[in-house]
């Protein structure tokens, strides 16, 4: 009995969420996302820290929407872009991303070689993981878990995403105030990517910054 009633409230749980979060629509995303192009480009290609959209899981990108208008991830320009925004304008902006088709960068042939191999196989004398276990052996992520998509990212935002996880992992001290937390984590608390992150060398980021925009 304790285990039905256990499901039972799972369920109504489950229920609950899934009316919470407003279906998307890709079309009505279009125009919402017109004043997204200034930095994201057009259709989501993005450029140089300005990060691709363009195939972007759509949990992925509201969740990062969601997090900009609450103040959870902090960025001046994006805080306030996502302030006027409705839940429904945010699933309609992720819903249009999330269709439009990612573009490719091209790795440095002298940083493939590192980065392919920390993407793949991470690095067992730090006890760093494998990149691909969580964001697919092609980069294209998770959408379900809402990992993000990265291969054909911008190096440039890559490497800065990463030095913010490792500053906000180490509690290392920066000068632009950038650090990021893991989305799943508790305020206080270390999450994945941080941890992770923390383990990174800045020649690591490098390499793998530059191998992730060449990846499809």
């Amino acid at each position: 009995m304790k285990k039905l009633l256990a499901v039972a409230v799972m369920s109504l749980g489950l229920v609950s969420l899934a009316q919470a979060a407003p279906k998307g629509d890709a079309a009505a995303g279009e125009a919402k996302a017109a004043s997204c192009a200034a930095c994201h480009g057009p259709a989501g290609v993005g450029g140089g820290v300005n990060p691709a959209l363009a195939g972007q899981g759509a949990k992925y990108t509201a969740k990062q929407l969601h997090d900009f208008k609450s103040g959870r991830r902090v960025n001046g320009i994006m805080q306030g872009m996502a302030m006027g925004l409705s839940d429904q304008d945010i699933a309609d902006i992720a819903a249009y991303y999330a269709e439009q088709k990612a573009g490719v960068g091209q790795a440095k042939p002298e940083l493939a070689k590192l980065g392919e191999k920390l993407f793949r196989g991470g690095n067992s004398k730090t006890g760093l993981a494998a990149c691909s276990g969580c964001h697919n052996p092609a980069g294209k992520g998770n959408p379900l878990a809402a990992y993000p998509r990265l291969g054909g990212q911008h190096a440039d935002y890559t490497k800065a995403q990463l030095r913010a996880f490792r500053a906000a992992g180490r509690g290392d001290h920066v000068d632009d105030g950038q650090k990021r937390g893991n989305d799943a984590a508790k305020a206080g608390e270390h999450g994945p990517m941080q941890m992770i992150a923390a383990k990174l060398s800045d020649d690591e980021i490098e390499a793998l910054a530059s191998f992730i925009s060449g990846l499809y």
